[in-house]
């Protein structure tokens, strides 16, 4: 059985969880991160050398850390060719708005937007701070915009791994109290991904214990 470790409102936990749901696998996660410890016994960092969540574990292989290593092993071994086509070209261009998303939008989003909404108390936040934050995300959301107005999903008109990078903190982006800009198109996007009976198990889910309010 596919063994995970990592807390369930870690967005990259969520997007290993949200792939695993996707494939319908049989899973264990363990809790790890955060308030829960675990990630800095030797046990775990034998696993996994930077402490760091998500670790995985697939039968009798060895563990893997990094989700985005994570969700290419998954996909090669257990995902449909839709989720992560054989054909050199098809994939390369899932991959490339994988990274795109990872890289930029998940980093231009969470550090710089999320974390000051919901980890700094109201009483104690900078809105310039916020806002600035926004005008560098709003950007890569037009990049995104663009492309969702030429196809179903980001890479093209099925799920692919490039929806499940991206998608996962739309969650929060649309959730948390924020001036956003319009796109549409991301917006119906969002709102289709929302009707998927895994994205609503392992991306919607409460981010309570995270926030700060005093």
């Amino acid at each position: 059985m596919l063994k995970i470790w990592g807390r369930k409102t870690s967005s990259n936990v969520q997007t290993v969880m949200w792939c695993v749901g996707e494939m319908g696998l049989a899973y264990e996660r363990i809790d790890a991160g955060f308030s829960y410890g675990v990630v800095d016994t030797p046990q775990y960092r034998a696993m996994n050398p930077m402490g760091r969540i998500p670790t995985i574990q697939d039968g009798d292989n060895p563990p893997l850390w990094e989700s985005g290593a994570i969700l290419r092993y998954l996909a090669n071994t257990y995902g449909e060719e839709s989720l992560w086509p054989s054909d050199p070209v098809a994939r390369a261009g899932v991959d490339m708005w994988a990274e795109w998303a990872k890289i930029n939008f998940a980093t231009g989003f969470s550090v710089p937007v999320f974390w000051p909404v919901v980890r700094i108390a109201p009483s104690k936040r900078d809105p310039a701070i916020i806002q600035a934050g926004l005008d560098k995300l709003n950007p890569l959301l037009d990049i995104a915009e663009a492309e969702l107005s030429k196809s179903t999903y980001l890479a093209g008109d099925d799920l692919t791994l490039a929806d499940i990078q991206f998608a996962t903190n739309l969650y929060r982006y649309f959730d948390i109290e924020i001036e956003r800009a319009d796109h549409p198109n991301v917006r119906r996007y969002y709102d289709r991904l929302t009707g998927r009976p895994a994205f609503q198990e392992h991306v919607m889910v409460s981010y309570d214990e995270l926030r700060v309010t005093d």
